[in-house]
């Protein structure tokens, strides 16, 4: 009984540091991306954006995915940019590996969780009580993105590809 109560405080920290390292590694990840990664700006298309159990915030979708049927293009792989000069951005395909990818193509991740919707990063983003007024202005989501497709939003942008702060 003895060898179950040293070996069980022994388990636990050794999954306490597990848990440690795979949060930081995580930070470290998404830093990376923030550091390194491409801004990319995606239009948005309209949806309710308001939430009374979660507060303010903006339901994201995004409008390279309209038209597109999970089925059609897989559960999960990547969405092909076209990044323009601005920094706004043009659909080019759907594919399931990162290869073929040409020069001025960049790469997106998605997942389909489901059989009517592409999720391709954040789709969502909380924002203080009372500010939803200014972020109705929102055209844009901006998105940073590594080579390897990873994203993280930073921000919304309105017509005039301002960020709104």
């Amino acid at each position: 009984m003895n060898n179950i109560k040293k070996y069980s405080g022994m388990i636990v920290i050794l999954n306490l540091i597990l848990l440690l390292v795979y949060f930081n590694h995580s930070i470290f990840k998404k830093e990376k991306i923030l550091t390194e990664g491409q801004l990319v700006l995606l239009r948005l298309a309209p949806v309710d954006p308001r939430s009374l159990m979660q507060g303010d915030y903006m339901q994201l979708r995004y409008a390279i995915a309209d038209g597109i049927r999970p089925d059609s293009v897989g559960r999960r792989g990547y969405c092909v940019l076209r990044v323009l000069p601005d920094h706004t951005t043009q659909r080019v395909r759907f594919q399931s590996s990162k290869e073929p990818l040409a020069q001025d193509e960049q790469l997106l991740s998605y997942t389909s969780p489901n059989n009517w919707t592409i999720d391709l990063g954040a789709e969502s983003y909380f924002f203080q009580e009372g500010q939803a007024e200014k972020y109705e202005k929102a055209i844009y989501g901006a998105l940073m993105v590594d080579e390897g497709g990873n994203s993280l939003l930073v921000g919304l942008y309105d017509e005039s590809l301002r960020k709104i702060e």
